[in-house]
């Protein structure tokens, strides 16, 4: 059974991101007062009284507009509603009815969703008697809330978990493999997610930074679940200007952190930049699986050893993500894209190995002897024994005599060693050394 899906749905500037940061509970949307911020859809798993369900958040509805940006809007809101199993329909409590409001209105009416009327921005400074006015728009009993406030709340909550239909599965969990497209901007990212899904979900634009917030994708394969977040692509602090822009860099470094494994688009048409090592190494240093993914490749005249000397570039300059699988795709044509899931799931899986305690001290054992450990300060370092702690990412602590004397490079060959023995291809292993007395 499917989890319940909850649509906030409104023209622009209405307020609803903010109340999607409420019911959230903590800052996903972007929030400015700025017509047009939140462009894409943008997920969230919530609950209300052990009721679980997926909230969507959309851009501003503009029923007649010319402008590329806003049109695409309308149609990522249009995808939203179809989805959702509850919509929210947001409106100004403060302005009143708009012409927008009401074609907005006629547009829901058409869908045959269950509808909740929201009519925000009704704190203790506006007249209460202004909300009966929302009546005229013919969608029932309009709900006043106070996005900005809180107030309110938790009766809309009441009222959204009460349309719920009983087939739906309200405690069901997610069990998909997180993956965060990255990059810089306009590398391809939502070409790449839109080819994966097969489904335009994400707004495709030659604008570079179209993509502002995180977008949650999720689908299914062969049994397989997935969540694809997009982000917005990655700029020098010193291109970082406006406000939005810094809340989109740090909605894309928040995603990294919470994914399982990384996806890097590289535009093969400019090469490997400073600000491609920048992110990947984001990705590395909070320990999330790896795949760097060459995109408009199709673009590239090929020669005999064209690949050969890309690929090369690639490993020297990303020299620390060694175990990242380099993967050539377009976007544009389709070509190899069909491969990037399996590399996922081949990761996943790496990411998820366990090694036996037995299996692995018989790795560390011929390790020891094999390379010695040098004297550092007349002190040879004693190897006792070690375990795997954990997975996704794999961790192994190493208890030794004197943790203080094992020495950086001694670290990367004891890798090297298990990773020799079992791969772990497109993760990181964390390796954490700890006191063990001789006795």
């Amino acid at each position: 059974m499917a989890r319940p899906v909850v649509t906030i749905v409104g023209r622009p500037n209405v307020g609803k991101s903010t109340l999607f940061n409420r019911i959230a509970g903590k800052r996903i949307s972007i929030t400015e007062d700025t017509p047009g911020v939140t462009r894409d859809r943008i997920y969230a798993e919530c609950e209300w009284l052990d009721n679980y369900f997926t909230l969507i958040d959309t851009g501003g509805i503009e029923p007649n507009t010319t402008d590329t940006i806003f049109a695409q809007m309308r149609l990522q809101a249009e995808i939203a509603i179809d989805m959702a199993d509850v919509v929210l329909f947001m409106v100004d409590g403060k302005e009143g009815i708009t012409a927008s409001d009401m074609e907005v209105s006629q547009m829901l009416r058409k869908a045959k969703k269950e509808i909740v009327l929201v009519v925000n921005k009704m704190d203790k400074y506006v007249n209460n008697n202004n909300i009966f006015e929302f009546y005229n728009l013919g969608l029932g009993e309009p709900i006043p809330v106070s996005s900005s406030e809180a107030l309110g709340l938790g009766d809309l909550l009441d009222i959204i978990i009460s349309k719920f239909d009983e087939s739906l599965d309200t405690a069901e969990e997610d069990d998909s493999i997180k993956i965060a497209v990255i990059g810089k901007p306009n590398a391809g990212k939502s070409s790449i997610i839109n080819r994966i899904i097969g489904e335009d979900r994400v707004i495709v634009s030659d604008i570079p930074g179209t993509t502002r917030d995180a977008i949650d994708t999720k689908f299914e394969i062969n049994e397989q679940k997935y969540t694809l977040i997009d982000t917005a692509g990655i700029r020098k602090k010193s291109r970082v200007s406006l406000a939005v822009e810094k809340y989109s860099v740090l909605r894309a470094f928040t995603a990294v952190e919470r994914a399982d494994i990384c996806i890097l688009v590289i535009d093969a048409d400019k090469g490997v930049t400073d600000q491609d090592i920048r992110i990947a190494g984001y990705s590395h240093d909070n320990n999330k699986g790896m795949i760097i993914i060459v995109n408009k490749w199709d673009l590239i005249e090929k020669e005999p050893k064209t690949f050969s000397e890309f690929h090369d570039n690639i490993r020297n300059s990303f020299a620390y993500a060694s175990y990242a699988p380099i993967l050539t795709v377009s976007a544009l044509t389709g070509q190899r894209v069909n491969k990037i899931l399996d590399t996922v799931n081949e990761v996943y899986s790496f990411r998820n190995l366990r090694v036996s305690t037995g299996v692995l001290n018989d790795i560390l054992t011929e390790a020891v002897l094999m390379n010695q450990p040098r004297t550092v300060k007349g002190k040879r370092l004693k190897i006792f024994y070690g375990t795997q702690v954990a997975v996704n990412p794999p961790k192994f602590l190493i208890f030794v005599n004197d943790s203080n004397i094992v020495h950086f490079s001694y670290e990367r060959y004891l890798e090297n060693k298990i990773r020799e023995a079992f791969e772990y291809k497109g993760t990181p292993i964390i390796i954490e050394f700890r006191n063990r007395s001789e006795k």
